[in-house]
């Protein structure tokens, strides 16, 4: 075992090499033990090579693009950065829109050691080792270390949980990043010891500037290429990009590499370069998470709201980005008895049959019942009158007493039961005139309640009209 020396000239050079690193810039994270040319040149090759969106990271906050809502000036999380009192921190937001190059930035600005893990390949081990070592860090020379996280929502309770003692004895600053929603996917111990801030997906103007830089930056990105973007070329990268800067900065730099140069040295990007480099958009769609529940909810919204253009455009969404076909049928079932109800009783079947056309032929056919259902049911009348009458007998189930069936109503199956009055006095409605003859069919504590109450929408309206000729306006037993 080495002594407690010998422990703390080890640290000594982990230290020294990475405030070399953090001297350098924020991009070169590569933790060394040598201050070798080569390992120097080692890790310059490394950042040359580097995807362009890697070396394109901004260095400071005065490069960081959009993000305004938390980072402007005047914001609470830029001024505890600059207060070197940044807390524990989630940022919860799309692909591509800036969180690990933010939490490299509080590393860089309050000077503390950055240690990265991704939680699509790290495990126990490895967060006690990075633990292990922000203790020996902040013991020999009061360097705080910021454990920075991505993907946190794929770690399990038992790995977050080893993260909370450390960040409640200030041993590490914690900073997760996710794409899914942390009050589902972090554990609440772990959660209400962060700030979660949302960031939100780059507008246009935010993509084309850092574009533009890159197409500019002669040391970190495409200058020494000359290359010249072609205006629609610009406009198709954004539009494709849809928000994600790692995405338009790798497909441009596949372009402009394989754009060959002209004689005046440019090398011109057309449309057809971003086309072939991009190919298609990328939909930010995953079947577990929460753009699975966002759409689906966009699109029962939108039928419930009675817009076919609405509902059509949100069912492409999903199929385009593989959802189940299956899942979608279901909740047309669902949105046919819940929101539609009697006011078109036709709703219903169309929807079953949507969903048995759609697990008899499958897809890409699928998509085409899935369609003429959605159409259907996002233009009929809509009534949940059916489904809050249902609620409403249920409240009264749960919290009414539970008197006995009248006596009128039970059947009489044996001569012991009519002695005792089973079925006396029922009135058998087929000996009525009309088939109808009113009498009492709820418990004497609930007697003349109304569950039912139709609407005055499509085929629900012939139904109130039938229900106040039989019952009355009042819906009374006495007619």
């Amino acid at each position: 075992m080495p002594d407690s020396g010998e422990i703390g000239d080890g640290c000594r050079q982990r230290e020294t090499a990475n405030c070399d690193l953090a001297q350098a810039g924020p991009e070169m994270t590569v933790k060394n033990d040598s201050g070798s040319l080569f390992e120097h040149g080692r890790r310059q090759h490394v950042r040359d090579s580097a995807p362009l969106a890697e070396r394109m990271r901004p260095a400071t906050f005065e490069e960081f693009v959009g993000q305004e809502h938390i980072l402007a000036a005047d914001k609470v999380l830029r001024r505890a950065i600059a207060a070197d009192r940044a807390p524990s921190l989630l940022f919860w937001g799309p692909p591509g829109s800036g969180k690990t190059t933010l939490a490299r930035l509080i590393a860089t600005t309050t000077r503390a050691h950055f240690e990265p893990l991704s939680a699509v390949s790290a495990g126990v081990a490895d967060l006690r080792r990075a633990v292990g070592e922000a203790r020996e860090r902040q013991s020999f020379y009061q360097q705080p270390t910021i454990l920075f996280v991505d993907e946190i929502h794929r770690f399990n309770k038992a790995q977050q949980d080893v993260i909370l003692p450390h960040v409640e004895d200030g041993t590490i600053t914690f900073i997760g990043a996710t794409t899914e929603n942390p009050s589902f996917e972090v554990n609440a111990p772990l959660l209400s010891r962060c700030r979660v801030f949302t960031l939100y997906a780059l507008d246009d103007g935010a993509v084309t500037g850092i574009i533009k830089r890159a197409l500019a930056d002669e040391r970190r990105g495409l200058g020494m290429l000359a290359p010249e973007l072609e205006p629609d070329a610009l406009a198709h990268l954004v539009n494709i990009a849809n928000g994600d800067a790692r995405v338009a900065l790798n497909a441009l730099e596949m372009a402009a590499v394989a754009a060959a140069p002209e004689p005046d040295g440019v090398r011109r990007v057309t449309m057809e370069a971003i086309a072939d480099a991009l190919q298609r958009r990328t939909p930010q769609y995953d079947k577990a998470g929460d753009s699975h529940y966002d759409a689906i909810s966009a699109f029962i919204k939108s039928v419930r709201g009675s817009s076919p253009d609405g509902a059509l455009y949100w069912l492409a969404r999903m199929l385009e980005a593989g959802e189940d076909p299956l899942f979608i049928a279901r909740r047309l079932v669902i949105l046919a008895a819940e929101d539609i109800g009697l006011a078109n009783p036709g709703a219903l079947p169309v929807a079953v049959a949507a969903q048995q056309a759609v697990h008899f032929i499958g897809l890409p056919e699928g998509r085409i019942p899935l369609a003429e259902a959605t159409v259907y049911l996002a233009t009929s009348p809509k009534s949940n009158a059916a489904y809050m009458a249902l609620e409403r007998a249920l409240d009264d189930v749960r919290n009414a007493p539970h008197e006995p069936v009248p006596l009128h109503l039970r059947n009489a199956v044996t001569g012991l039961m009519r002695g005792m009055g089973y079925g006396s006095s029922y009135k058998y409605s087929h000996d009525y005139a009309g088939h109808f003859e009113p009498q009492e069919y709820l418990p004497p504590n609930l007697s003349g309640r109304r569950y039912y109450e139709p609407s005055d929408q499509g085929s629900e309206s012939a139904i109130a009209e039938r229900l106040r000729r039989w019952w009355g306006n009042g819906r009374d037993s006495t007619g």
